[in-house]
């Protein structure tokens, strides 16, 4: 049916709790809701259904648009991409909102020959400046986790080169994955700068990651559909069923990706997730930085909008909540919007609310007139026949 599907993920631009939403303690969130306010400019986003979906009508909406509600019992990024591509995990990855048990953080010592400080739960560039002084006095490495199943390993590039950095890492994921304590990822943190000023190289950041369940990507792969992972993507999938990997350092080196294989002759399956929302907006409980970059998006969504061709589909998503205003710093339980663009539609539609995330994966694979053996996820094309 479709030559080329782009699948873009604004992660953490969840649009009210999930009805599972009480028991994750996030009864009340809404992260556009309460981001976007009253005044804003998505008008672009606005016309493709995002703020319909919140009850907010505005005239002349072209494609499809539906809220879709998480069924993986997590409201972490691995599994809402997992979800994203079919992949449901019946025992999620365990999470540590009090630090890691002694016995984990005993056993990185003596793999790594290094001490260990931090051991916290909390918003990463916030323990890198309140810790980064005793990182280079001690040589230790600091240890911090999220509402995610993670561990990130954190230290200043002049005290640990960059290559040791990621031998530790390696060392740690062996340990850290297994059945005892189950964690997703170990994520290398370097960063650089003096006290005060420390600032993480995310350029330099690499992801240590376990092999996904069987997906959406597996069977694209299988057809030999050409696949293009952007942002973090493939870190999330261990690298698995990508022909390209390409890392960017920002929303708007993504977007600029996206617009590049837009314009081009490229075929397949484009993937790519907007980090910032969630990073720099949603941890750090910044709305008025988060609406900022939800404007930057749709300023520059009309280039990939012109570019589409008329066998062209694009799928703008979410994996999770980030609400900037709510308790805490961690991710929020709730839905997330799916909005479907292609030039082929002649009308737009307000499908009813879905069960699954995973039906975005399953719709992918109606696009490409692949059968889903997957056994979860039903394409929104399914009821348009």
């Amino acid at each position: 049916m479709f030559k080329r599907i782009f699948l873009i993920v604004m992660d953490g631009c969840g649009i009210g709790e999930a009805p599972d939403a009480k028991d994750f303690g996030d009864k009340g969130a809404n992260t556009l809701l309460h981001t976007i306010g009253s005044a804003y400019n998505l008008d672009v986003l606005e016309r493709l259904g995002l703020t319909t979906l919140l009850g907010c009508e505005v005239p002349e909406k072209r494609g499809m648009y539906m809220r879709v509600h998480p069924s993986a019992k997590a409201k972490d990024s691995l599994n809402g991409h997992y979800e994203l591509m079919g992949a449901i995990m019946k025992q999620p990855y365990k999470t540590y909102p009090e630090g890691f048990p002694q016995e984990l953080i005993n056993r990185i010592q003596e793999s790594t020959g290094y001490d260990v400080i931090g051991n916290i739960c909390g918003d990463g560039h916030e323990i890198i400046n309140e810790l980064g002084e005793m990182q280079m006095k001690t040589g230790s490495i600091i240890i911090y986790t999220s509402a995610d199943s993670v561990l990130q390993v954190a230290a200043h590039e002049d005290i640990v080169p960059l290559e040791t950095l990621y031998k530790i890492c390696e060392k740690i994921s062996v340990i850290s994955s297994s059945s005892e304590f189950s964690v997703s990822r170990v994520i290398a943190r370097p960063f650089y700068g003096k006290l005060g000023d420390f600032s993480r190289d995310d350029s330099k950041r690499r992801d240590y990651t376990l092999d996904p369940p069987i997906n959406v990507l597996d069977l694209l792969e299988r057809n030999n559909i050409n696949t293009v992972g952007i942002g973090k993507i493939p870190d999330l999938f261990n690298g698995k069923g990508f022909n390209v990997k390409i890392r960017t350092k920002d929303n708007i080196d993504t977007i600029m990706k996206i617009v590049d294989f837009s314009k081009g002759n490229f075929e397949g399956f484009l993937f790519a997730n907007l980090n910032d929302f969630d990073t720099l907006y949603g941890h750090r409980r910044d709305p008025k930085g988060f609406l900022e970059a939800l404007e930057e998006f749709n300023y520059y969504l009309p280039i990939i909008l012109k570019n589409l061709k008329k066998d062209d589909l694009l799928i703008i998503t979410a994996d999770h909540g980030n609400d900037p205003t709510f308790k805490g710093s961690d991710h929020t339980r709730e839905d997330v919007p799916v909005l479907i663009y292609s030039p082929l539609f002649k009308k737009s539609k307000h499908i009813d609310d879905r069960d699954s995330l995973s039906d975005v994966g399953a719709t992918v694979l109606d696009g490409f007139n692949i059968k889903n053996d997957l056994g979860v996820g039903k394409s929104i094309f399914d009821e348009l026949r």
